[in-house]
């Protein structure tokens, strides 16, 4: 029996960038049954079917919604997270490229139900195609009078990594600086402009169709238990066939790698996996048995994430990887915090000194430390992702970081499978500790 696909489905034998093509798979039909459904129904639909977001942190939609502030005198907004920039996740990427209608009809269903009449969606920068084709399907579903008096409004990011954190998306959406605000208030209660406001990811909110046409008991019925649905699951890295792939939620790690994505590259030996994008802590070969859903990875140790698993092979040195993670993170900071933006600059230098051959068996528990300072101090979860990858490295191969104190160098000797690919970084960061030094 084939598996459920939700979010892709028609993709394969219609063009659903076109409003007649999508309409032709029953598109927009559960926004005509959602709008016959009082709001509360709706949101009580998408609570019983127990839709937890895919951006992350797989908390539930409909409890979410629960928490907008009611009474207050002022708009209730709905802002879309289209900021995907986490490295190895690509797919709202594909949600807005072949079914932008299914993301609209979502915004509308969902705006319907949170009594909400504007609707902003924050695309990341660096998506322009997939903005014009977003756009291109909002023109149609506006001439067909499909938008029903809710205002959708499309917004361009300039590429920061950091407006993929809700505070920060709405201070930029603002026009301000994307920076995270201090939380509480929460937005539910104080978001865009000060008014209540819920915040989702792409593929959430285009899962919303599917709950209402399906209904919650149905949709409950995919999937685990305590997550229910599909998930599109980016493979990237050594897989011999990377890509998107829907698939329930409660799918294993060996079954994505290996019966859909057809297992490691050039037939290598798998040496971990990275399940939720760069940020997460990595999975060891023994524990890709793990069903991929919020809890079991949880349990497992990381995070479900972005639903975006990086395979890493036997030739990958743990400590460019770790340095790579580090350097992205350290270039992504916004810098409005301590912990993150001194921190950070640690963690590559540390790296970087270890990697170099300059490295002492200190450094390792200075490294350590290091983590420990940042985990939980920073203003946002970008400190913490920078920790994330780089601690569970150190924990889980710690015999590679020793090699390369013991050698004096790389014990890969150049032929590491990500050798000199590194995440652009300013040149002064490599040259010891001396600057994070006076910085502190």
């Amino acid at each position: 029996m084939r598996d459920p696909v939700l979010l892709t489905a028609g993709t394969e034998e219609h063009d659903l960038t076109r409003l007649d093509e999508y309409r032709a798979v029953g598109g927009y039909a559960a926004l005509e049954q959602a709008r016959g459904m009082e709001p509360q129904a709706v949101v009580d639909e998408i609570t019983n079917a127990t839709l937890r977001g895919r951006g992350g942190a797989g908390f539930p939609m409909g409890r979410k919604a629960s928490l907008l502030a009611r009474g207050t005198g002022k708009p209730t907004y709905l802002v879309v997270n289209a900021d995907e920039s986490e490295p190895g996740a690509f797919k709202d990427r594909d949600v807005m490229r072949f079914t932008p209608h299914r993301l609209i009809e979502g915004c509308l269903i969902t705006a319907h139900g949170i009594e909400s009449e504007s609707v902003f969606i924050y695309v990341r920068g660096e998506y322009a195609h997939e903005f014009e084709v977003l756009r291109a399907a909002l023109d149609d579903a506006r001439k067909a009078g499909l938008l029903g008096g809710v205002t959708i409004v499309l917004h361009r990011g300039a590429g920061a990594y950091i407006c993929g954190e809700e505070t920060a998306l709405l201070e930029s959406l603002e026009g301000q600086r994307g920076q995270p605000r201090p939380r509480p208030p929460f937005p539910p209660v104080n978001g865009l402009y000060g008014a209540p406001t819920q915040i989702n990811n792409v593929s959430t909110i285009a899962l919303v169709p599917k709950v209402i046409e399906l209904g919650a008991a149905e949709f409950s019925k995919i999937g685990a238990e305590s997550a229910p649905g599909t998930a599109v699951f980016s493979l990237s890295g050594n897989v011999a066939n990377p890509g998107n792939y829907e698939r329930p939620l409660g799918t294993t790690i060996r079954e994505l790698i290996y019966d859909v994505a057809g297992g490691v590259a050039g037939g290598r030996e798998l040496k971990g996996v990275i399940p939720g994008g760069s940020s997460v802590p990595i999975l060891t070969p023994d524990q890709i048995d793990t069903p991929m859903d919020y809890d079991s990875i949880g349990a497992a140790g990381s995070f479900f994430g972005s639903a975006a698993l990086i395979v890493v092979d036997d030739r990958c040195c743990m400590v460019q990887l770790a340095l790579r993670a580090a350097q992205f993170y350290m270039h992504e900071s916004c810098g409005k915090c301590t912990p993150c933006r001194v921190g950070t600059r640690w963690l590559v230098q540390l790296l970087t000194k270890i990697e170099t051959g300059e490295g002492e068996a200190t450094d390792l528990d200075l490294l350590d430390d290091v983590c420990d300072r940042m985990l939980g101090k920073s203003l946002c979860a970008l400190g913490d992702f920078a920790v994330y990858p780089v601690s569970s490295y150190l924990r889980k191969y710690r015999s590679e970081f020793e090699a390369h104190v013991a050698e004096g160098a790389c014990p890969f000797h150049g032929e590491s499978s990500i050798e000199g690919i590194l995440a652009p970084v300013d040149q002064h960061a490599a040259h010891g500790l001396e600057q994070a030094a006076v910085t502190t």
